[in-house]
């Protein structure tokens, strides 16, 4: 350990395949160069890349899948065991990611002064519960835990705005977007530009509701143009999706891929993304299309798309159209058919297609990691 820089824990569930779990994945490889670095996960589970020189503290040898009255004995054990490791680690920094490592940094910063705590927001807080019961326990803890940290970051304006107005929160919060690597290989615009008979288009992301890939089956369905429609993902709905498609009989339009470790490869192979969902934090999937070079239709959800896409200036869209934002196309939630239209626009106008590859090019230039780690190293030491 280097005794000359700051000690830095980062707090998670797990090091699992989702957007939060990606993030840090990205900033260890910046921390790990400023810091003393101590990744510490409740369960064994890792898919990202640590990178070298980050410690590594796992909480439990248990699963991550567990029932719920074991989760709650684990989550008692996981406060007494991260209070000792701040304190026996000297750690002056503590980082936590998502709702209850957050509430755990609440009740460390409370017990021990020394340490500064930093959580971070990583979903829209009024759509990112369960149930009633899981919104009202949320609307009680937050406010008594969040407010007894340092500060707070999210990925999203709109994220920021809910914890204040409905939950409370009250400490310094900032916005700090989701950083990506720019990859090595990109689509050349250029060749988007040419008249085809079939357009490819490509989605990714859990097979869940939340994410409303049937949005997509039924704009397909509605379309008198022809496609190829890649889902990627695998998830609840799996089986459902799949009759919905035998169902309206595009087996030959729509595949669903499944899981894939080699999703660059597939949207270098498409012309089009499409995120449909009803409800985002920060969407990794479109702005990592956007970087690859794809034109890219999304809904107007809370948060993420109007401030990718339109550097959040409201827009007003009419149900059954879309609309052409400055890097991207927007369509309501849950609205096939302006879905339908958003993307036979795109078949219909390669000149377009083009046009906002070069634009999703340039936009996703601004989350570089480089550019929000700066950003992120500023926060956590002013």
């Amino acid at each position: 350990m280097n005794n000359s820089k700051q000690n830095i824990s980062i707090l998670s569930i797990t090091l699992g395949s989702g957007g939060a779990e990606k993030v840090i994945s990205l900033l260890l490889k910046k921390l790990v160069i400023d810091y003393n670095v101590t990744l510490v996960l409740f369960y064994n589970t890792i898919h990202f890349p640590i990178p070298e020189g980050v410690n590594l503290v796992i909480l439990s040898k248990k699963s991550a899948d567990r029932s719920f009255l074991s989760k709650t004995i684990d989550s008692l054990r996981f406060i007494i065991k991260y209070y000792r490791f701040v304190k026996k680690g000297h750690i002056n920094i503590s980082i936590s990611f998502l709702a209850f490592p957050n509430l755990i940094n609440g009740i460390i910063s409370s017990l021990n002064k020394s340490v500064k705590t930093i959580i971070s927001e990583r979903g829209f807080p009024s759509d990112n519960v369960t149930s009633k019961l899981s919104l009202y326990i949320s609307k009680i803890f937050y406010p008594i835990f969040y407010n007894r940290c340092d500060k707070l970051f999210s990925n999203s304006l709109h994220i920021n705005k809910d914890l204040k107005d409905n939950f409370g929160v009250k400490i310094p919060i900032e916005v700090i977007y989701n950083p990506i690597e720019i990859p090595h290989l990109v689509i050349d615009s250029k060749k988007l530009n040419t008249s085809i008979d079939t357009l490819k288009v490509i989605t990714a992301g859990s097979l869940i509701k939340r994410k409303n890939q049937i949005m997509t089956i039924h704009a397909i369905m509605v379309s008198q143009l022809k496609y190829e429609f890649s889902i990627l993902g695998a998830g609840d709905l799996q089986g459902h999706l799949q009759s919905e498609i035998d169902k309206h009989q595009l087996g030959d339009s729509i595949l669903l891929k499944g899981k894939v470790k080699n999703v660059n490869e597939h949207l270098l192979n498409s012309e089009c993304f499409v995120l449909s969902s009803f409800t985002e934090g920060f969407p990794n999937a479109l702005i990592e299309a956007m970087a690859i070079g794809l034109p890219s239709i999304s809904t107007n959800c809370l948060s993420g798309p109007l401030e990718l896409l339109n550097k959040n200036k409201e827009v007003t869209i009419n149900d059954g159209e879309f609309y052409i934002a400055k890097y991207g196309l927007l369509v309501n939630n849950d609205d096939h058919i302006g879905l339908s239209k958003a993307l036979d626009f795109f078949h219909n106008n390669p000149e377009e297609r083009e046009k906002f590859s070069k634009l999703s090019l340039e936009r996703s230039k601004d989350y570089q990691l480089e550019s929000i780690y700066k950003k992120f190293d500023h926060f956590i030491q002013n």
